[in-house]
């Protein structure tokens, strides 16, 4: 049975804030780009939602690169996944923030 995905409110501000800065600095063909990355990735988690590295044990967290700028961070919760946040990995470790 596939899990169905669910946006936190971090991962979908965050989501929309990366979409703009790609939009005004790198444009469209870019953005497309990157919202495709993301929906592909999707798609292939549904079906295999322990792809992810494991980042946090305690809470269950997976993180999964993106781009080699940008982790998405989620977690399995009954049957559904759900997206924590999008990470800046520019930022360091010590800023992390699922």
């Amino acid at each position: 049975m596939a899990l169905g995905i669910f946006w936190s409110k971090r991962a979908d501000k965050k989501f929309d804030n990366i979409l703009d800065r790609l939009s005004r600095e790198w444009g469209e063909k870019v953005t497309s780009a990157f919202v495709k990355k993301v929906y592909d990735f999707l798609d292939i988690l549904i079906e295999f939602p322990e792809i992810g590295s494991l980042e946090n044990a305690e809470k269950g967290i997976h993180g999964f690169v993106i781009v080699k700028q940008i982790t998405i961070f989620y977690k399995i919760s009954g049957s559904k996944i759900i997206l924590l946040n999008f990470f800046d990995n520019r930022q360091g470790q010590k800023k992390k923030k699922y």
